[in-house]
């Protein structure tokens, strides 16, 4: 068997490098050849120039706005809710009917405050029975009491008339002194009985006028409880607290309604405000009393901004608007409208036109067009604010340069672009 040549170890070093030298250059050779593939002449697009829309770099005075879209709202919005729980027995209205206010919208049935009133009735009823009672048995109480004092008061005064003659007769010593004193003594008696008499009578009517004044407070605490059943009574029939539209209404016939349920709203006739959510980013930019328009019909109006909601919900806050001047005649409830707020910042800057291509790229890179206008290439582009005419350039552009603004859809991936 033939024995296996031993290869020098300086050798094997040799053709160790040689081996991963090749390998390298067929690396090299390969990425050479996919480059070329994916970026031949070929595959660069080939436009006529009027398939594209050109815009130019300029310095121009750039006007901060902001596009939101802002919904129609009532001004004002009165919901119904029920005030007391009752089944809906009767439905005066549809929504969409125009009321007054105090007009009835919705009858409910409760038959337990029904029963209520009655029980708080009856105890009134029974209250003015006692008190009329009470106020008899005192009139009949102090015209005894009167009679009882003149029948004192005419026994003290025969008494005193007695004892005076006999004090008379005692003098001379016509009378004997038994006779004298007890006639004096009778005289003392009937005087300290009719104070006795007044004091008891004064704190005993005192007393009666106090429980009777009892019974009239009772009954006026039960007087006002049963006026306040009575108007929970009244609020079974839902009414009209302003004149306006019927925009929501649920409550169907047989329907059980609990105490403050929601029932509907109505929207008022006193005018419309729009609201809009705009993105938390722009807060610290928008301020309340800027102005803002839109066009509807052919016309432009204008609103104001009047109030801004802190607090951020899915990362947009509140801001409402108000009309100034006239409105649209043709304007309606949840209409949505396009509006342009002025954010009041202006100045002289570098900008470029807005278009479809902001859509595929979000202004970070453009294609340019050369001097000669006959390629576009690819430029990366760092951009700032923006309204509905314009984006202000921050870099990658010079005023006077040439860029394709129309939509970059079908070449979006390519590098350059053939114009023709």
């Amino acid at each position: 068997m033939p024995e296996t040549p031993i290869v020098p170890k300086h050798q094997w070093r040799a053709l160790k490098i040689v081996e991963l030298g090749l390998i390298a250059v067929l690396i090299v050779l390969l990425a050479v050849a996919v480059f070329q593939r994916m970026f031949r002449p070929s595959e660069i697009p080939t436009l006529e120039s009027t398939q594209v829309a050109i815009g130019q770099v300029q310095v121009g005075t750039f006007r901060d706005r902001l596009s939101v879209e802002a919904t129609i709202q009532p001004l004002q919005t009165v919901y119904l809710d029920s005030l007391e729980a009752g089944r809906v027995e009767k439905k005066y209205v549809d929504v969409g009917s125009v009321v007054k206010e105090g007009d009835p919208i919705l009858l409910l049935d409760n038959p337990s405050l029904e029963m209520e009133i009655m029980s708080r009735e009856a105890e009134v009823l029974q209250q003015a029975n006692a008190i009329r009672n009470t106020r008899l048995a005192l009139d009949q109480y102090k015209l005894q009491l009167t009679q009882q004092l003149s029948d004192i008061d005419n026994d003290l005064q025969q008494q005193k008339k007695l004892y005076e003659r006999y004090q008379e007769l005692d003098k001379d010593n016509l009378i004997s002194k038994h006779e004298f004193e007890k006639a004096r003594d009778q005289f003392e008696y009937l005087r300290k009985r009719k104070e006795l008499i007044e004091k008891s009578q004064k704190s005993d009517l005192a007393l009666r006028n106090g429980q009777l004044q009892d019974a009239e407070e009772g009954l006026r605490r039960l007087e006002t409880n049963l006026e306040a059943a009575r108007r929970r009574l009244d609020n079974l029939t839902v009414k009209a607290s302003v004149p306006g539209q019927i925009t929501s209404l649920s409550a169907e016939l047989g329907q059980s309604k609990g105490a403050g349920e929601r029932l509907g709203q109505i929207d008022s006739f006193q005018g419309f405000k729009a609201t809009a959510f705009i993105e938390e980013a722009m807060m610290g930019r928008v301020a309340v009393r800027e102005n803002g328009t839109f066009d509807l019909d052919g016309s432009r109006y204008q609103l104001v901004l009047k109030k801004i909601f802190p607090e951020v919900k899915n990362g947009r806050f509140e801001a409402e608007f108000e009309f100034m001047g006239e409105r649209p005649r043709t304007i309606k409830r949840g209409q949505t409208l396009h509006v342009e707020l002025d954010l009041g910042e202006q100045a002289d800057v570098l900008t470029l036109e807005t278009g479809e291509y902001l859509k595929t790229t979000d202004g970070t890179w453009v294609f340019r067009l050369d001097p000669e206008g006959r390629s576009a290439v690819r430029t990366p582009i760092r951009t700032g604010r923006r309204n509905a005419e314009a984006v202000e350039i921050l870099d990658g552009l010079k005023s006077g340069d040439r860029v394709i603004v129309s939509s970059y859809d079908r070449f979006e991936k390519a590098p350059k672009i053939i114009l023709k």
